[in-house]
C-alpha cells in the first residue's frame, strides 16, 4: 500500500488495523517492521495520500477498492490442524466489509489463501441482498522479505485473477490500471481467479523444494567429501535449472514456505491425491531433518556433550535484511541447545526483540547481546544462523582469542572464509563440506 501511494499520488490509500499500537508505530518515526527502503517510501507518502488508522468502519465505507491483507496462519486446532490455513481473521474481515459497505466495492485478496477462497468470500459478501455489488479479485504477493521494496518497484510479474463475468473483468482492468502506473504491461499477468490463488502456493512450494533438494544433497556431500558449493554451482549452470535457491543452509524459515506447502499438502489430501501430498510433505520433512542434523552435528563434534557450554548463535532472523523470526531455523536450534543444557547467547542486528518473544518461557539460560564480539566472548562455539553481511567481515582473530578452547564454528549459511578460520585455530564445520579440525 505504501508503494501504491508512493507511485500513484492521485490515489488516497488508507491502511486500517484493529491494533492501535501497531497503527501508532506506522505513524511514528519507528516503523513496526524493518525492510530496507521502506522507511523512505512511507515518509514520502504518509500524510500526503497514505494514511494509517484504526477507523475500520470509516475506511470500508470510504474506499472503492479494499485489499484484504490479514494473517492466515496454519491451523492449530480442529480439522486440518497443523496443515490447513486458519481463515478466522479472513472470515471476520469479510463480514466487516459486508456490514459497513454502502457502495459497490472491489475486494482484492492479498493474503495467501487456499484455492477457492474467493468463492467463499463472494458468498459471505452477497449473503445479504442489500443491492451492493462486490467483485472479488486475487492479487497474490510475490515479494521477498529483505528485498520487498525492490521487488515491488521492479517485479518479475504482477498476477491478477478475476471471475470471467463482465463485472469481474471490469474490476480486473481497474486493478491493472493501478499497477500500470509503474509496472510494464507485459509483466502484468491476468488469469482466472482459481489459477491466481493456486499460483501463490505453488510458487512458494517450488522455491522451498529447491532449498530442500540442495540441503538433502549437502548431507551426502559431507559423507562423500564433496563440496556442496561446487556441486550447486555446476548444477545451477544448467539453464534449465538456474542458480537461484541452490545455497545449502541450516534450513529455510519465514512465514510462507512451510505454511504454504502444508496448505498445499492438505489440499492434495482433500482431493485424495495421496502421492502428490506425500511428495510435497517430504520437502518440509527434509527441512526439519536439516535443522536437526545441524544440531546433532554440533553435539557430536563437541565431544557428545553441550552441558554448561556457552554457544553463540550469530543471527536469529530467518534471513538477512529482516527482523522476521517466524519459523527461523535459529528458533529450533536454540530450543534444542537448551534441551542439551547449553548456555545460549543470541546476537542479531535487527531481530533480538522478536527472538526474546519467541523464546519467552523456554527454560534454561538464554541471553541476548547485540554486539557479536561481546556475545561470543567465553563461548565454546559459534553457529552462524543468518547470512547477515556483517558476520563475514568480523575480526575472527579477536573473537578466537576471547573464546573457550577448543573453539568451534558451525557455518549454517556458508558465508565465512573457512580456510582462514581454520588457520586462526577454529575447528570449522560448514554445511555440505568436510569439516576442518585440529584434532
Amino acid at each position: 500500500m505504501a508503494m501504491i501511494a508512493y507511485k500513484c499520488p492521485r490515489y488516497r490509500v488508507t491502511v486500517v488495523d484493529i491494533n492501535p499500537r501497531r497503527i501508532a508505530e506506522w505513524n511514528s518515526d519507528h516503523l513496526p517492521i524493518y525492510e530496507p527502503g521502506l522507511e523512505e517510501i512511507v515518509k514520502a507518502a504518509r500524510g500526503r495520500n497514505l494514511f494509517f488508522s484504526t477507523e475500520v468502519e470509516k475506511g470500508i465505507k470510504e474506499s472503492e477498492i479494499i485489499f484484504v491483507s490479514v494473517n492466515t496462519p496454519t491451523k492449530t486446532f480442529g480439522a486440518g490442524a497443523g496443515m490447513a490455513a486458519d481463515l478466522q481473521y479472513w472470515d471476520k474481515t469479510a463480514r466487516q466489509i459486508r456490514k459497513y459497505s454502502n457502495s459497490n466495492k472491489i475486494i482484492v485478496e492479498k493474503s495467501t489463501l487456499p484455492v477457492k477462497t474467493a468463492e467463499a468470500m463472494k458468498r459471505i459478501l452477497t449473503s445479504e441482498d442489500n443491492g451492493i455489488r462486490f467483485d472479488v479479485l486475487s492479487n497474490p504477493e510475490f515479494l521477498a522479505e529483505g528485498t520487498a521494496i525492490r521487488d515491488l518497484e521492479n517485479p518479475d510479474r504482477v498476477l491478477i485473477g478475476s471471475s470471467q463475468t463482465p463485472s469481474g473483468l471490469k474490476a480486473r482492468d481497474v486493478l491493472v490500471e493501478i499497477y500500470a502506473n509503474w509496472v510494464s504491461r507485459e509483466r502484468i499477468i491476468i488469469s482466472n481467479i482459481w489459477s491466481s490463488e493456486l499460483s501463490k502456493l505453488v510458487a512458494n512450494a517450488f522455491l522451498a523444494q529447491r532449498i530442500s533438494s540442495i540441503n538433502a544433497i549437502s548431507a551426502l556431500c559431507e559423507k562423500a567429501e564433496a563440496d556442496i558449493t561446487e556441486v550447486a554451482y555446476a548444477v545451477g549452470m544448467d539453464r534449465r535449472i538456474g542458480n537461484k535457491f541452490l545455497n545449502a543452509s541450516v534450513g529455510f524459515g519465514g512465514s510462507c514456505f512451510k505454511k504454504d506447502i502444508l496448505n498445499l499438502v492438505y489440499l492434495c489430501r482433500h482431493y485424495d491425491l495421496k502421492e502428490v501430498a506425500d511428495y510435497w510433505e517430504a520437502v518440509v520433512r527434509i527441512n526439519d531433518y536439516q535443522k536437526e542434523r545441524f544440531m546433532l552435528n554440533m553435539l557430536n563434534v563437541m565431544f557428545n556433550t553441550l552441558a554448561n557450554k556457552r554457544i553463540c548463535l550469530f543471527g536469529f532472523a530467518f534471513k538477512a535484511d529482516t527482523g522476521d523470526t517466524r519459523e527461523s531455523p535459529a528458533n529450533f536450534v536454540a530450543k534444542r541447545l537448551v534441551e542439551e543444557k547449553a548456555r545460549v547467547v543470541i546476537t542479531d542486528p535487527k531481530a533480538l526483540k522478536n527472538a526474546a518473544e519467541d523464546l519467552e518461557g523456554v527454560g534454561g539460560e538464554i541471553s541476548y547481546v547485540e554486539d557479536p564480539y561481546e556475545a561470543s566472548a567465553g563461548c565454546s562455539a559459534i553457529a552462524v544462523m543468518t547470512e547477515w553481511e556483517i558476520y563475514a567481515g568480523l575480526d575472527f582473530e579477536r573473537i578466537y582469542r576471547s573464546m573457550a578452547k577448543p573453539a568451534f564454528i558451525f557455518d549454517g549459511r556458508n558465508i565465512l572464509d573457512h580456510e582462514k578460520l581454520y588457520g586462526i585455530g577454529f575447528n570449522v564445520f560448514p554445511i555440505g563440506k568436510p569439516g576442518l579440525t585440529h584434532f
